[in-house]
């Protein structure tokens, strides 16, 4: 049976915010320290340039810093909802030697660990050696669940700035805006659609496949995958073997494509892939994705063509 080609929503909504300078800026409503509800100053280490420096958990008892970067309150109600009160206030430092956009992942979890609200914020265009402070808040916990009791930094990635894919609603000077999905996932293949649309107020035509770069953590090329025009007997995916042809995108259209792989183990090294340099077509300008491919030990990496996306 062939398997029909993803498209799954663009990533998860989040927080941007512009950074000049050493800045400020808050997420779902902003501080949460307000009240009888202390904030408490904490010391944790940075993950990639990202720090929780306090923190807000209505609790009987003061909340503490542990080690490993996480922030931990003694005692915590049950049943929060939205308006918990539940906030961390984070900073992003730039330490390297081009602006970068940060995306962070932030995890509210139980004191066994278990996840109950994830939120991803953008920090868009830190300088060299700025440093930008926000805070984050937790999306809605179910009533009657488990507490949370701690806040930590779960995941960072960071781009060039000038290679950032725009937020919705903004369009870049091109006229076109790329976006990597989140994926899909049966039996060992991945599929991780690309996402082309034009924004412009002109047509803008594709042909062909898109132009990607695997780069690793330093933003650097990956050496020893194959990456193949068409699934490269992969597996058998809809469109992904489909001849290439034009494909002209009036202003407010769309275009996929997609990356596909097998995250199976042999012998060998096996070779991960955070972020990936994409190129709508020859002359376009890169956008830096962060799908992050798990390729296994394959070292093949299918790309299908440009087709038009269905209204």
């Amino acid at each position: 049976m062939r398997s029909p080609l993803p498209l799954l929503p663009a990533l998860a909504a989040v927080l941007l915010l512009t950074a000049c300078g050493s800045e400020a800026g808050t997420q779902n409503g902003g501080v949460g320290a307000s009240g009888s509800t202390p904030r408490t100053q904490v010391t944790q280490p940075a993950v990639d340039g990202v720090r929780i420096t306090s923190v807000t958990i209505p609790s009987a008892a003061s909340p503490s810093a542990s080690d490993g970067g996480l922030v931990k309150a003694e005692r915590l109600p049950t049943g929060l909802a939205a308006d918990s009160g539940i906030s961390a206030a984070y900073e992003v430092t730039n330490s390297g030697t081009e602006a970068l956009t940060y995306t962070v992942r932030f995890d509210f979890t139980t004191s066994a660990g278990e996840v109950m609200s994830n939120e991803r914020v953008t920090v868009r265009s830190v300088g060299v050696g700025r440093t930008v402070r926000g805070t984050v808040r937790p999306g809605e916990l179910v009533p009657g669940s488990s507490p949370v009791t701690t806040v930590k930094v779960g995941e960072v990635t960071k781009v060039p700035a000038d290679e950032a894919p725009t937020e919705a609603g903004v369009c870049p000077p091109s006229g076109v805006r790329v976006s990597a999905d989140d994926g899909d996932a049966a039996m060992g293949l991945r599929v991780v659609g690309l996402i082309l649309e034009n924004c412009g107020d002109r047509d803008y035509t594709v042909d062909g496949y898109p132009q990607v770069t695997l780069l690793d953590e330093d933003h650097k090329p990956i050496d020893g995958v194959k990456i193949f025009k068409g699934s490269g007997g992969i597996s058998t995916v809809t469109g992904f073997d489909d001849p290439p042809r034009p494909v002209t995108l009036k202003p407010g259209e769309r275009a996929n494509a997609g990356l596909m792989w097998r995250n199976t183990t042999g012998f060998g090294t096996a070779v991960d892939v955070p972020y990936v340099r994409v190129r709508a077509r020859s002359d376009a300008e890169p956008v830096m994705v962060t799908p992050h491919l798990d390729l296994g030990t394959t070292g093949k990496l299918g790309v299908s063509p440009w087709r038009s996306t269905p209204e």
